[in-house]
C-alpha cells in the first residue's frame, strides 16, 4: 500500500518577473511625472501617485525609497524625454522661439496643457528648502538657460536678432533676463483667480521679452496666448 503524504505549509507566491517589476516602476514614474510637474512636490502625496497608478500604497517602497527619490527620478526622466528633441528643432523665427518658451513654461494654457515640461519645476519649486529639490531646481534652471542661449545664438546668426552671437556674456545675460521675466510672470499668473488678468500679465511678459531681445514686434504679430 502506497501512502501519499501532503505537506501543508504557507503559500509562497511566485516572484514577479523583471519585466513586471519594470512595468510597475514605469507606471509609478508616469503617474508621478504628471502630478509633480503640474502641482509641485509639496502638493503631491505618495497616496495620490499610487491611486493614479492604480497600485497599492505599499507597492511604492518596492521601487523607491522616498518621495524625494521618486521626484528626482521622474524629473530626470522627463528632462531626457523633453529636452533633446526640442533642442534639435531648427529655430528659424522669433515666433518659433517664443512658442517653444511658452510651451515649456505652460504660458499658453496654464491649466489645460496635457504634459507640462520639466521646466515647470522653475515655477512650482521656487523657494524650496529641501536640499534634493534645490539641486533639481538648479538642473532645471541651467537646462532652460542653455536652451534659450542656443536659440538666441541661432537667431542672431540668421540676423533675426540684433545680438552678437559671438558675445557669450551678452547671450547669457539675455537668457537670464528672459528666464527671470517668464518665471516671475508664470508664478504670479498661477496665483491669480481671474483668467483675463492672467493673460494680460503673460502678454505683458512676452512684450518685455521682445524688448529684452531687441526683436521686431512685427515678426511676432499674430501669435497670442
Amino acid at each position: 500500500m502506497i501512502k501519499i503524504i501532503f505537506r501543508i505549509g504557507p503559500f509562497l507566491p511566485m516572484p514577479y518577473s523583471k519585466d513586471h517589476k519594470a512595468r510597475s516602476k514605469q507606471k509609478i514614474l508616469d503617474s508621478a511625472r504628471e502630478l509633480f510637474l503640474r502641482n509641485g512636490f509639496e502638493r503631491v502625496s505618495i497616496s495620490q501617485i499610487m491611486t493614479v497608478a492604480r497600485m497599492t500604497h505599499g507597492a511604492f517602497y518596492a521601487h523607491f525609497e522616498s518621495k524625494e527619490a521618486l521626484f528626482s527620478a521622474s524629473f530626470l526622466d522627463t528632462l531626457r524625454d523633453n529636452t533633446r528633441p526640442r533642442l534639435a528643432k531648427a529655430p528659424f523665427t522669433l515666433k518659433h522661439l517664443m512658442s517653444l518658451i511658452t510651451d515649456y513654461l505652460n504660458l499658453r494654457e496654464l491649466a489645460q496643457t496635457p504634459k507640462p515640461g520639466p521646466e515647470s519645476v522653475l515655477v512650482n519649486e521656487i523657494g524650496s528648502t529641501n536640499p534634493q529639490i534645490r539641486t533639481l531646481y538648479e538642473t532645471s534652471y541651467f537646462s532652460m538657460k542653455k536652451m534659450i542661449e542656443k536659440r538666441i545664438t541661432a537667431l542672431s546668426r540668421l540676423n533675426r536678432l540684433p545680438i552678437d552671437a559671438q558675445d557669450r556674456d551678452t547671450v547669457s545675460e539675455k537668457a537670464r533676463a528672459v528666464l527671470t521675466t517668464l518665471v516671475g510672470a508664470v508664478a504670479i499668473a498661477k496665483s491669480l483667480p481671474h483668467e483675463e488678468e492672467q493673460r494680460n500679465l503673460l502678454a505683458t511678459a512676452q512684450r518685455q521679452i521682445l524688448a529684452i531681445l531687441g526683436a521686431n514686434e512685427r515678426e511676432f504679430e499674430g501669435f497670442s496666448l
